[in-house]
Formats: structure tokens, sequence, C-alpha cells
């Protein structure tokens, strides 16, 4: 066999594989027999082309690591001007529960992970007192980009990367959500209630069951909301039981 058709068969194989691989995760163990082409079939014929950022609409579920590849050229807001890095999120792909603040300041974008710093400290001791760690969750933000001096994301930034959390938690899909801090809880929920009022009632985001909390960088400058905080992280717990 020549070596060109030997190496495009090997191509060809391959990408056959990692589309089953694929399917599997998504929990198709079955394919339909039909004289027809069907859309794997499709996906066949292209298994030779880069898999990354898949088109909206194809039969191959996107992944984290194709919707992060293609955030890191997106132009959709003005804060591509100013960032150095895309903060994408960290932790279990499958996780049952999903943490989501407002934006990343100067540290987290130097690190290129949410909540790190004595924020981040923070948070890990209420995971700690929830019998979790970072492996067992998930944590992003709303917006992805660091905006200028550290403020809050702007209504036309969070608009520009709301598809981006959209596309995550479909992904992830997972059982609750648990919104951090006022300006990301307001956004989520199209509401200008704010987070003390909204905080310890579970609400809906995109379909998910989502509990508002104060944000850990609240409780630095205010310890003693760490009470409530503690009363709203126990409803997560219980539902994470049943």
């Amino acid at each position: 066999m020549p070596d060109k058709l030997y190496q495009e068969c090997r191509t060809l194989i391959s990408g056959c594989r990692a589309i089953f691989e694929d399917l599997r995760e998504a929990g198709v163990d079955t394919l339909p027999l039909s004289s027809e082409k069907t859309p794997v079939a499709s996906q066949v014929e292209n298994a030779s082309q880069p898999t990354g950022g898949q088109e909206r609409g194809s039969t191959v579920p996107e992944t984290l690591a194709d919707l992060q590849q293609e955030l890191t050229s997106c132009q959709g807001c003005a804060l591509k001007k100013h960032r150095t890095r895309t903060v994408f999120g960290v932790g279990n792909p499958n996780a049952r529960l999903v943490l989501v603040g407002e934006a990343p300041n100067t540290e987290e974008e130097t690190q290129g992970e949410p909540f790190v710093g004595e924020t981040g400290q923070l948070l890990d001791r209420i995971l700690f007192a929830m019998k979790l760690r970072r492996e067992d969750i998930y944590i992003c933000h709303l917006v992805k980009c660091k905006p200028p001096n550290n403020r809050g994301p702007e209504t036309a930034e969070v608009a520009a990367c709301e598809d981006f959390l959209k596309r995550q938690l479909k992904i992830i899909a997972p059982e609750m959500i648990l919104s951090l801090g006022g300006i990301a809880t307001q956004a989520l929920l199209k509401t200008d209630d704010s987070i003390s009022k909204l905080r310890g009632r579970w609400q809906t985001y995109a379909g998910i069951p989502l509990m508002p909390t104060f944000h850990p960088a609240d409780l630095l400058e205010n310890p003693a909301g760490k009470y409530q905080v503690w009363e709203d992280v126990k409803q997560v717990m219980h539902r994470l039981q049943d």
C-alpha cells in the first residue's frame, strides 16, 4: 500500500475512533443502520479535518476543550483590547455543582484560573466545610476576560460572553449552580434586586436550579456574612446528598 494512502487510512481511523469516543461519552451506545448517509457518516468523511472549534449544530458533542479554544480568539466585546489571556474555568467536567463568579481580576488573569489568592483561599474553606474539593466541582466566571481596573462587567460584555457560559453548562450538565456575588447573580437572573434579597432562595438559570449567595470577597470585607453563606450552601449540600 502506498505510504500516502496508508497515512490517510490511519488518519481516517483515528478520526472515527475520536468520534465514537465522543458519542459514547454522550451516552450513545448504538448507532442506527441505514442506507442513507447518517450524521455520523458525514462526520467520518470529515474526520481528517481539525476538530477544534466544532461548528454549532455539529452532531459530534461539543467539548470544553473545543469551547476554550474558540474563546481564545473571541472578538465579541471591547474587553478583547485589554486581555492578556482568557480565564475559562477549572474543575470536574462532569460536576454536579458549578460555581459562577462575575469576571476575573488581575491575579486570576495572571494565573488563568478563577478564584485564586485570598478570595480563593476563603472559597476553599467554604468548600471544605461542604465536604467538597475543587476537583469535585466546576468553577468559572460569567465573563471570561478581565475588565479594566478590576471593575465589574458591563451589560454589553455580559451579553457578549453569556453564550459561552450557557454552552459550558450544557456540556457539564450540572444539577445545580451556586452564583457568587450580586453582579453575577443579577446578570444571570436579569434582575436589579440586591444579593441580600436574592440570596438563600432557589432560582433557575438555563433550566438549572441556582442558589445565590455572597461573593467570598464580600466576606473578607464583612465576615458577619459568613453565617448567611453557610445557610445558603447548606441548602446546596442537602440537594447534593439527596
